[in-house]
Protein backbone atom coordinates (compact mmCIF):
# COMPACT_ATOMS: atom_id res chain seq x y z
CA UNK A 1 0.00 0.00 0.00
CA UNK A 2 1.53 3.44 -0.86
CA UNK A 3 1.70 6.13 1.30
CA UNK A 4 -0.98 8.88 1.28
CA UNK A 5 1.69 11.94 1.09
CA UNK A 6 -1.14 14.54 0.75
CA UNK A 7 -3.48 14.06 3.44
CA UNK A 8 -2.91 16.98 5.36
CA UNK A 9 -3.93 19.19 3.13
CA UNK A 10 -8.14 17.35 2.62
CA UNK A 11 -10.86 18.46 5.16
CA UNK A 12 -12.97 16.13 5.40
CA UNK A 13 -15.46 16.19 3.27
CA UNK A 14 -12.36 16.55 0.99
CA UNK A 15 -10.87 13.22 1.91
CA UNK A 16 -14.51 11.29 1.69
CA UNK A 17 -14.71 12.45 -2.09
CA UNK A 18 -11.31 11.05 -2.73
CA UNK A 19 -12.68 7.82 -1.28
CA UNK A 20 -16.03 7.76 -3.19
CA UNK A 21 -14.03 8.50 -6.03
CA UNK A 22 -11.83 5.37 -5.13
CA UNK A 23 -8.87 7.27 -5.80
CA UNK A 24 -7.60 6.12 -2.42
CA UNK A 25 -8.93 3.23 -0.04
CA UNK A 26 -10.44 3.94 3.66
CA UNK A 27 -7.49 1.99 5.06
CA UNK A 28 -4.97 4.33 3.25
CA UNK A 29 -6.44 6.90 4.87
CA UNK A 30 -6.41 5.63 8.15
CA UNK A 31 -3.20 4.62 7.66
CA UNK A 32 -2.00 8.26 7.33
CA UNK A 33 -3.76 9.49 10.32
CA UNK A 34 -1.88 6.57 12.09
CA UNK A 35 1.43 7.92 10.49
CA UNK A 36 0.41 11.67 11.64
CA UNK A 37 -0.37 10.46 15.33
CA UNK A 38 2.75 8.59 15.83
CA UNK A 39 4.48 11.44 14.45
CA UNK A 40 3.07 14.36 16.48
CA UNK A 41 1.14 13.44 19.46
CA UNK A 42 4.40 11.77 21.59
CA UNK A 43 5.41 15.39 21.88
CA UNK A 44 1.84 16.94 21.90
CA UNK A 45 -0.36 14.50 24.37
CA UNK A 46 -3.46 14.98 22.43
CA UNK A 47 -4.53 11.19 21.67
CA UNK A 48 -4.27 9.59 25.11
CA UNK A 49 -6.55 6.75 23.66
CA UNK A 50 -5.30 4.75 20.44
CA UNK A 51 -8.01 2.34 18.66
CA UNK A 52 -5.50 1.61 15.38
CA UNK A 53 -6.67 -1.89 15.65
CA UNK A 54 -10.28 -0.98 15.33
CA UNK A 55 -10.08 1.79 13.00
CA UNK A 56 -8.46 -0.73 10.50
CA UNK A 57 -10.80 -2.97 10.78
CA UNK A 58 -13.50 -0.49 10.10
CA UNK A 59 -11.55 0.92 7.35
CA UNK A 60 -11.37 -2.74 5.49
CA UNK A 61 -15.07 -3.12 5.71
CA UNK A 62 -16.39 0.36 4.81
CA UNK A 63 -18.44 0.80 1.90
CA UNK A 64 -17.59 4.49 0.30
CA UNK A 65 -20.34 5.99 1.15
CA UNK A 66 -21.81 8.32 3.87
CA UNK A 67 -20.50 12.04 3.66
CA UNK A 68 -17.64 11.19 5.66
CA UNK A 69 -16.48 7.64 4.69
CA UNK A 70 -13.50 6.93 5.07
CA UNK A 71 -12.61 10.11 7.25
CA UNK A 72 -10.44 9.48 10.65
CA UNK A 73 -12.35 11.34 13.85
CA UNK A 74 -11.08 11.41 17.40
CA UNK A 75 -13.61 11.15 20.11
CA UNK A 76 -13.06 13.51 23.43
CA UNK A 77 -12.65 11.67 26.22
CA UNK A 78 -15.47 12.95 27.71
CA UNK A 79 -19.25 12.13 26.81
CA UNK A 80 -18.69 10.51 23.82
CA UNK A 81 -19.05 6.65 24.75
CA UNK A 82 -17.47 3.94 22.42
CA UNK A 83 -18.89 0.04 23.20
CA UNK A 84 -15.80 -1.58 24.98
CA UNK A 85 -13.21 1.57 25.22
CA UNK A 86 -13.26 3.46 28.64
CA UNK A 87 -14.41 6.75 28.50
CA UNK A 88 -12.10 8.38 31.87
CA UNK A 89 -13.10 12.44 31.87
CA UNK A 90 -10.02 12.82 32.62
CA UNK A 91 -10.20 10.70 35.97
CA UNK A 92 -8.03 8.24 37.38
CA UNK A 93 -10.74 5.72 38.33
CA UNK A 94 -12.70 6.02 34.96
CA UNK A 95 -9.40 5.13 32.79
CA UNK A 96 -10.19 1.24 33.05
CA UNK A 97 -13.48 1.12 33.18
CA UNK A 98 -15.03 0.04 29.58
CA UNK A 99 -18.44 1.41 29.08
CA UNK A 100 -20.92 -0.82 27.61
CA UNK A 101 -22.23 0.86 24.66
CA UNK A 102 -21.73 3.60 22.09
CA UNK A 103 -23.53 6.94 22.81
CA UNK A 104 -26.18 8.65 20.51
CA UNK A 105 -23.14 11.09 19.09
CA UNK A 106 -20.91 8.45 18.21
CA UNK A 107 -23.36 6.34 17.37
CA UNK A 108 -24.51 8.90 14.53
CA UNK A 109 -20.87 9.98 13.98
CA UNK A 110 -20.03 6.06 12.63
CA UNK A 111 -23.16 6.38 10.58
CA UNK A 112 -21.86 9.49 8.25
CA UNK A 113 -18.51 6.97 7.70
CA UNK A 114 -16.18 8.64 9.80
CA UNK A 115 -13.99 6.04 11.48
CA UNK A 116 -13.12 6.45 15.03
CA UNK A 117 -9.19 6.58 15.57
CA UNK A 118 -8.91 7.43 18.75
CA UNK A 119 -9.71 9.74 21.86
CA UNK A 120 -8.47 13.06 23.14
CA UNK A 121 -7.22 14.40 26.41
CA UNK A 122 -9.72 16.20 28.88
CA UNK A 123 -9.10 17.79 32.16
CA UNK A 124 -10.78 16.01 34.80
CA UNK A 125 -14.57 15.94 34.63
CA UNK A 126 -14.13 18.80 31.50
CA UNK A 127 -13.65 21.34 33.85
CA UNK A 128 -10.83 23.43 33.04
CA UNK A 129 -10.10 25.67 30.07
CA UNK A 130 -6.76 24.02 29.80
CA UNK A 131 -5.45 20.60 28.97
CA UNK A 132 -3.52 19.42 32.03
CA UNK A 133 -5.00 16.73 33.42
CA UNK A 134 -2.99 14.40 36.45
CA UNK A 135 -3.98 11.08 35.06
CA UNK A 136 -2.91 11.79 31.25
CA UNK A 137 -0.48 14.78 31.82
CA UNK A 138 -0.04 18.11 29.78
CA UNK A 139 -1.96 18.37 26.08
CA UNK A 140 0.64 21.00 24.00
CA UNK A 141 -0.40 24.01 21.54
CA UNK A 142 0.94 22.70 18.31
CA UNK A 143 1.46 26.73 17.47
CA UNK A 144 3.68 27.79 20.80
CA UNK A 145 4.73 24.57 22.75
CA UNK A 146 5.14 25.73 26.03
CA UNK A 147 1.46 27.06 25.89
CA UNK A 148 -1.97 25.53 26.01
CA UNK A 149 -4.63 24.23 23.75
CA UNK A 150 -7.50 25.27 25.77
CA UNK A 151 -9.83 23.42 27.30
CA UNK A 152 -11.76 21.38 28.00
CA UNK A 153 -11.28 20.04 24.34
CA UNK A 154 -7.96 20.86 24.32
CA UNK A 155 -6.47 17.67 22.86
CA UNK A 156 -9.14 17.45 20.12
CA UNK A 157 -8.23 21.12 19.00
CA UNK A 158 -4.82 19.93 19.26
CA UNK A 159 -4.93 16.93 16.81
CA UNK A 160 -7.07 18.89 14.27
CA UNK A 161 -4.60 21.45 14.32
CA UNK A 162 -1.43 19.23 14.00
CA UNK A 163 -3.02 17.38 10.93
CA UNK A 164 -3.98 14.25 13.38
CA UNK A 165 -7.35 14.25 11.98
CA UNK A 166 -10.10 16.81 10.17
CA UNK A 167 -12.55 16.83 12.82
CA UNK A 168 -12.76 15.71 16.46
CA UNK A 169 -15.26 15.35 19.16
CA UNK A 170 -15.61 17.68 21.27
CA UNK A 171 -18.48 19.36 24.11
CA UNK A 172 -18.99 22.86 25.49
CA UNK A 173 -20.33 23.41 28.81
CA UNK A 174 -18.59 26.92 29.70
CA UNK A 175 -16.61 27.96 26.27
CA UNK A 176 -14.88 24.61 25.77
CA UNK A 177 -15.31 23.91 22.02
CA UNK A 178 -14.50 27.77 21.03
CA UNK A 179 -11.79 28.28 23.74
CA UNK A 180 -9.32 25.82 22.40
CA UNK A 181 -10.79 26.63 18.70
CA UNK A 182 -9.45 29.99 19.63
CA UNK A 183 -6.28 28.96 21.25
CA UNK A 184 -5.36 26.74 17.80
CA UNK A 185 -6.36 28.30 14.81
CA UNK A 186 -9.78 26.36 14.03
CA UNK A 187 -13.54 26.68 13.38
CA UNK A 188 -15.19 25.58 16.62
CA UNK A 189 -18.89 26.16 16.56
CA UNK A 190 -21.47 25.33 20.17
CA UNK A 191 -24.85 24.16 18.58
CA UNK A 192 -27.89 25.76 19.96
CA UNK A 193 -29.14 23.67 23.34
CA UNK A 194 -31.58 20.50 22.12
CA UNK A 195 -29.89 21.02 18.55
CA UNK A 196 -28.08 17.46 19.01
CA UNK A 197 -28.88 14.64 21.34
CA UNK A 198 -27.05 13.36 24.20
CA UNK A 199 -28.74 10.12 24.96
CA UNK A 200 -28.94 7.36 25.85
CA UNK A 201 -27.30 8.54 29.29
CA UNK A 202 -28.36 11.73 29.53
CA UNK A 203 -31.12 14.14 28.90
CA UNK A 204 -28.84 16.87 28.67
CA UNK A 205 -25.20 17.85 29.90
CA UNK A 206 -24.73 19.74 32.48
CA UNK A 207 -28.42 20.65 32.95
CA UNK A 208 -28.69 22.18 29.38
CA UNK A 209 -25.58 24.66 29.79
CA UNK A 210 -23.55 21.46 27.64
CA UNK A 211 -23.55 21.06 24.06
CA UNK A 212 -21.77 17.99 21.71
CA UNK A 213 -20.47 18.65 18.64
CA UNK A 214 -17.25 18.93 16.73
CA UNK A 215 -14.06 21.09 16.35
CA UNK A 216 -12.48 21.17 12.56
CA UNK A 217 -10.58 22.97 10.11
CA UNK A 218 -13.46 24.02 7.95
CA UNK A 219 -16.53 25.65 8.38
CA UNK A 220 -18.08 23.13 5.91
CA UNK A 221 -17.45 19.96 7.39
CA UNK A 222 -18.89 21.43 10.78
CA UNK A 223 -21.77 22.12 9.40
CA UNK A 224 -21.80 18.47 7.16
CA UNK A 225 -21.74 16.75 10.69
CA UNK A 226 -24.41 18.92 12.19
CA UNK A 227 -26.64 17.80 9.32
CA UNK A 228 -25.64 14.15 10.16
CA UNK A 229 -26.28 14.49 14.01
CA UNK A 230 -28.82 17.25 14.60
CA UNK A 231 -32.42 15.89 15.84
CA UNK A 232 -34.35 14.64 18.60
CA UNK A 233 -33.21 11.13 19.78
CA UNK A 234 -35.25 8.78 21.95
CA UNK A 235 -36.66 10.12 25.33
CA UNK A 236 -34.89 13.91 24.76
CA UNK A 237 -36.35 16.76 27.17
CA UNK A 238 -37.15 18.64 24.45
CA UNK A 239 -34.97 20.32 20.59
CA UNK A 240 -33.78 23.11 18.60
CA UNK A 241 -36.13 24.37 16.06
CA UNK A 242 -35.70 22.55 12.50
CA UNK A 243 -33.45 24.40 10.07
CA UNK A 244 -35.09 25.19 6.90
CA UNK A 245 -32.72 23.94 4.73
CA UNK A 246 -29.51 22.12 4.86
CA UNK A 247 -26.25 23.44 7.04
CA UNK A 248 -24.12 22.54 4.23
CA UNK A 249 -26.26 24.63 2.08
CA UNK A 250 -25.81 27.51 4.11
CA UNK A 251 -21.64 27.81 4.12
CA UNK A 252 -22.28 29.10 0.40
CA UNK A 253 -24.61 30.94 0.72
CA UNK A 254 -24.48 35.04 1.14
CA UNK A 255 -25.53 36.00 4.57
CA UNK A 256 -26.67 39.39 2.99
CA UNK A 257 -26.60 42.91 4.87
CA UNK A 258 -26.83 41.98 8.76
CA UNK A 259 -26.77 43.79 11.53
CA UNK A 260 -24.27 42.99 13.78
CA UNK A 261 -23.16 44.45 17.70
CA UNK A 262 -20.17 44.48 18.88
CA UNK A 263 -18.45 44.51 21.80
CA UNK A 264 -15.02 44.00 24.07
CA UNK A 265 -16.64 44.68 27.31
CA UNK A 266 -16.01 41.69 29.16
CA UNK A 267 -19.23 40.05 30.56
CA UNK A 268 -17.45 38.59 33.86
CA UNK A 269 -15.35 41.25 34.35
CA UNK A 270 -11.61 41.27 33.76
CA UNK A 271 -8.42 43.04 31.77
CA UNK A 272 -8.52 42.17 28.32
CA UNK A 273 -5.35 41.97 26.37
CA UNK A 274 -4.81 44.28 23.51
CA UNK A 275 -3.94 41.87 20.91
CA UNK A 276 -8.06 40.21 21.57
CA UNK A 277 -9.15 44.00 21.62
CA UNK A 278 -7.04 44.39 18.41
CA UNK A 279 -8.56 41.19 16.31
CA UNK A 280 -11.65 42.42 17.07
CA UNK A 281 -11.50 45.73 16.02
CA UNK A 282 -9.72 44.76 12.73
CA UNK A 283 -12.87 41.88 12.29
CA UNK A 284 -15.22 45.15 12.63
CA UNK A 285 -13.38 46.84 9.86
CA UNK A 286 -13.85 43.30 7.56
CA UNK A 287 -17.49 42.99 8.71
CA UNK A 288 -18.30 46.85 7.72
CA UNK A 289 -16.24 46.57 4.40
CA UNK A 290 -18.01 42.97 3.59
CA UNK A 291 -20.98 45.26 3.76
CA UNK A 292 -22.44 44.62 7.36
CA UNK A 293 -23.95 47.42 9.38
CA UNK A 294 -21.68 47.21 12.49
CA UNK A 295 -22.64 48.92 15.87
CA UNK A 296 -21.08 49.08 19.39
CA UNK A 297 -23.31 47.26 21.58
CA UNK A 298 -23.75 45.26 24.40
CA UNK A 299 -26.41 42.84 26.19
CA UNK A 300 -27.33 43.97 29.76
CA UNK A 301 -25.33 41.26 31.93
CA UNK A 302 -25.02 40.86 35.56
CA UNK A 303 -21.74 39.17 35.49
CA UNK A 304 -20.88 38.35 38.97
CA UNK A 305 -23.96 37.25 39.53
CA UNK A 306 -23.81 34.65 37.09
CA UNK A 307 -20.12 33.84 37.65
CA UNK A 308 -21.39 32.58 41.36
CA UNK A 309 -24.41 31.33 40.00
CA UNK A 310 -22.42 29.13 37.19
CA UNK A 311 -20.08 28.42 40.13
CA UNK A 312 -23.27 26.89 42.19
CA UNK A 313 -24.45 24.78 39.33
CA UNK A 314 -21.14 23.45 38.29
CA UNK A 315 -19.92 22.21 41.53
CA UNK A 316 -23.56 20.47 41.90
CA UNK A 317 -22.65 18.74 38.37
CA UNK A 318 -19.16 17.73 39.51
CA UNK A 319 -20.06 15.96 42.96
CA UNK A 320 -22.34 14.02 40.82
CA UNK A 321 -19.39 13.17 38.25
CA UNK A 322 -17.41 12.39 41.76
CA UNK A 323 -20.40 9.97 43.15
CA UNK A 324 -21.06 8.15 39.97
CA UNK A 325 -17.42 7.38 38.97
CA UNK A 326 -16.89 6.09 42.59
CA UNK A 327 -19.86 3.93 42.33
CA UNK A 328 -18.69 2.37 39.07
CA UNK A 329 -15.13 1.85 40.75
CA UNK A 330 -17.36 -0.46 43.24
CA UNK A 331 -15.84 2.13 46.40
CA UNK A 332 -17.01 5.58 48.02
CA UNK A 333 -15.41 8.92 46.81
CA UNK A 334 -12.47 9.48 48.33
CA UNK A 335 -10.02 12.65 47.67
CA UNK A 336 -7.26 10.51 46.89
CA UNK A 337 -9.26 8.91 43.29
CA UNK A 338 -9.69 12.99 42.43
CA UNK A 339 -8.02 16.18 41.41
CA UNK A 340 -7.48 18.38 44.58
CA UNK A 341 -9.76 21.47 42.50
CA UNK A 342 -12.57 18.83 41.28
CA UNK A 343 -13.30 17.20 44.50
CA UNK A 344 -13.33 20.92 46.56
CA UNK A 345 -15.81 21.68 44.44
CA UNK A 346 -17.74 18.73 44.83
CA UNK A 347 -17.09 19.54 48.56
CA UNK A 348 -18.61 22.86 48.33
CA UNK A 349 -22.15 21.79 46.31
CA UNK A 350 -22.89 19.73 49.53
CA UNK A 351 -22.76 22.88 51.76
CA UNK A 352 -24.40 24.89 48.84
CA UNK A 353 -28.41 24.92 49.71
CA UNK A 354 -31.25 23.88 47.51
CA UNK A 355 -32.34 27.54 47.44
CA UNK A 356 -29.50 28.74 45.81
CA UNK A 357 -29.22 26.11 43.09
CA UNK A 358 -32.58 26.81 42.00
CA UNK A 359 -32.07 30.89 42.43
CA UNK A 360 -29.13 30.09 39.98
CA UNK A 361 -31.22 28.89 37.79
CA UNK A 362 -34.10 31.64 37.74
CA UNK A 363 -31.18 34.03 37.04
CA UNK A 364 -30.43 32.16 34.12
CA UNK A 365 -33.34 32.38 32.72
CA UNK A 366 -34.07 36.31 33.33
CA UNK A 367 -30.69 36.92 31.93
CA UNK A 368 -31.70 34.49 28.73
CA UNK A 369 -34.90 36.57 28.40
CA UNK A 370 -32.94 39.83 28.84
CA UNK A 371 -30.22 38.53 26.06
CA UNK A 372 -33.93 37.53 23.80
CA UNK A 373 -34.39 40.87 23.38
CA UNK A 374 -30.56 42.29 23.02
CA UNK A 375 -31.30 40.27 19.75
CA UNK A 376 -34.44 41.42 18.68
CA UNK A 377 -31.83 44.55 17.51
CA UNK A 378 -29.28 42.70 15.76
CA UNK A 379 -28.66 39.19 13.92
CA UNK A 380 -25.34 38.59 15.82
CA UNK A 381 -23.35 40.08 18.34
CA UNK A 382 -19.50 40.12 18.00
CA UNK A 383 -16.64 39.61 20.87
CA UNK A 384 -13.13 38.14 21.55
CA UNK A 385 -13.77 34.53 21.86
CA UNK A 386 -10.95 34.67 25.14
CA UNK A 387 -9.51 37.86 27.05
CA UNK A 388 -5.83 36.35 26.33
CA UNK A 389 -4.08 34.78 23.46
CA UNK A 390 -3.12 30.82 24.59
CA UNK A 391 -1.50 31.03 28.47
CA UNK A 392 1.57 29.88 29.40
CA UNK A 393 1.32 25.85 30.47
CA UNK A 394 0.57 25.52 34.26
CA UNK A 395 -1.04 29.44 34.15
CA UNK A 396 -4.13 28.00 36.71
CA UNK A 397 -1.67 25.55 38.65
CA UNK A 398 -2.71 25.79 42.31
CA UNK A 399 -0.34 27.64 44.41
CA UNK A 400 1.59 25.97 47.59
CA UNK A 401 -1.34 27.81 49.81
CA UNK A 402 -3.99 27.10 47.65
CA UNK A 403 -3.24 23.46 47.46
CA UNK A 404 -2.56 23.26 51.30
CA UNK A 405 -6.30 24.94 51.91
CA UNK A 406 -7.86 22.72 49.79
CA UNK A 407 -6.18 19.58 50.59
CA UNK A 408 -7.47 20.34 54.09
CA UNK A 409 -10.84 20.62 53.40
CA UNK A 410 -10.63 17.66 51.14
CA UNK A 411 -9.49 15.46 54.01
CA UNK A 412 -11.91 16.59 56.36
CA UNK A 413 -14.80 16.55 53.81
CA UNK A 414 -15.32 20.15 54.98
CA UNK A 415 -17.89 21.62 52.10
CA UNK A 416 -19.04 24.29 54.57
CA UNK A 417 -15.66 25.14 55.33
CA UNK A 418 -14.61 25.79 51.79
CA UNK A 419 -17.96 27.62 51.57
CA UNK A 420 -17.53 29.46 54.45
CA UNK A 421 -14.05 31.26 53.48
CA UNK A 422 -14.92 31.84 49.76
CA UNK A 423 -12.27 29.83 48.99
CA UNK A 424 -13.38 29.01 45.57
CA UNK A 425 -13.78 32.92 44.35
CA UNK A 426 -10.31 33.30 43.53
CA UNK A 427 -9.91 30.71 41.55
CA UNK A 428 -13.04 31.41 39.41
CA UNK A 429 -12.30 35.12 38.99
CA UNK A 430 -8.37 33.61 38.02
CA UNK A 431 -10.47 31.40 34.72
CA UNK A 432 -12.59 34.40 34.20
CA UNK A 433 -9.96 36.39 33.68
CA UNK A 434 -9.30 33.94 30.82
CA UNK A 435 -12.66 33.31 29.54
CA UNK A 436 -15.22 36.19 30.18
CA UNK A 437 -17.10 35.74 26.84
CA UNK A 438 -18.31 32.25 26.13
CA UNK A 439 -19.78 31.03 28.96
CA UNK A 440 -23.12 33.65 28.99
CA UNK A 441 -23.94 31.63 25.63
CA UNK A 442 -24.16 28.66 27.65
CA UNK A 443 -26.29 30.12 29.82
CA UNK A 444 -28.53 31.34 27.47
CA UNK A 445 -28.74 28.31 24.69
CA UNK A 446 -27.63 30.13 22.16
CA UNK A 447 -25.33 29.25 19.23
CA UNK A 448 -21.99 30.52 19.02
CA UNK A 449 -18.77 30.38 17.15
CA UNK A 450 -14.95 30.84 17.50
CA UNK A 451 -13.99 31.92 14.03
CA UNK A 452 -9.64 32.32 13.45
CA UNK A 453 -9.46 35.87 12.34
CA UNK A 454 -6.22 37.13 13.83
CA UNK A 455 -3.15 35.63 14.45
CA UNK A 456 -0.76 37.74 17.25
CA UNK A 457 2.81 40.10 16.45
CA UNK A 458 4.49 36.17 17.75
CA UNK A 459 2.19 34.50 15.13
CA UNK A 460 -0.34 33.06 17.82
CA UNK A 461 -3.86 32.47 16.88
CA UNK A 462 -6.71 34.63 18.20
CA UNK A 463 -10.57 33.99 17.68
CA UNK A 464 -13.27 35.97 17.26
CA UNK A 465 -16.88 35.00 18.73
CA UNK A 466 -20.49 35.53 16.91
CA UNK A 467 -23.22 34.78 18.72
CA UNK A 468 -26.88 34.58 17.20
CA UNK A 469 -30.25 34.20 18.14
CA UNK A 470 -31.74 30.47 19.66
CA UNK A 471 -31.64 27.81 16.77
CA UNK A 472 -30.22 30.33 14.19
CA UNK A 473 -26.62 28.51 13.46
CA UNK A 474 -27.42 28.78 9.66
CA UNK A 475 -26.84 32.76 9.64
CA UNK A 476 -24.14 32.19 11.54
CA UNK A 477 -22.76 29.48 9.44
CA UNK A 478 -23.43 31.52 6.26
CA UNK A 479 -20.99 34.43 7.79
CA UNK A 480 -18.26 32.01 9.07
CA UNK A 481 -18.66 30.76 5.38
CA UNK A 482 -18.43 34.36 4.04
CA UNK A 483 -15.53 34.80 6.29
CA UNK A 484 -13.52 31.90 4.95
CA UNK A 485 -14.06 33.09 1.69
CA UNK A 486 -12.11 36.19 2.06
CA UNK A 487 -9.88 35.33 4.51
CA UNK A 488 -8.84 32.06 4.52
CA UNK A 489 -7.29 29.76 7.51
CA UNK A 490 -6.96 26.28 6.47
CA UNK A 491 -3.89 26.65 4.83
CA UNK A 492 -2.39 28.04 7.87
CA UNK A 493 0.14 25.48 9.43
CA UNK A 494 1.48 25.78 12.95
CA UNK A 495 5.24 25.82 13.14
CA UNK A 496 5.42 22.80 15.14
CA UNK A 497 4.54 19.92 12.72
CA UNK A 498 7.80 17.96 13.42
CA UNK A 499 8.79 15.83 10.09
CA UNK A 500 5.85 16.43 8.60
Amino acid sequence: MHPFSDYARYDGLGLAELVRARQITPLEVIEAAITHIEAYNPTLNAVIVPMFAQARAAAQSMPPDGPFAGVPMLLKDFVATYAGVPTSSGNRLLRHIPCAHDSEMVRRWKATGAIIVGKTNTPEFALQPTTEPEAFGITRNPWDLGRTPGGSSGGSAAAVAARMVPIAGATDGAGSIRMPAACCGLFGLKTSRGRNPSGPDMGELWRGLGVEHVITRSVRDSAAMLDATAGIDVGAPYTAPAPTRLFLTEVTTEPGRLRIAFTDHPFFGCTVHAECRAGMHATVRLLADLGHEVVEDAPPVDGDACAQAVLTVLSGEIRAEIVAAARLAGRRPRPADFETVSYALGLLSMATGADADAAAWRLFQRTARDIGRFFRRYDVLLTPTLAQPPLPISHFALTPVEALALGVINRLGAGWLGHALHIARPLATKLYDFMPYTTLFNITGQPAMSVPLHWSADGLPIGMQFVARYGDEATLLQLAGQLERVRPWADLVPPYLPHA
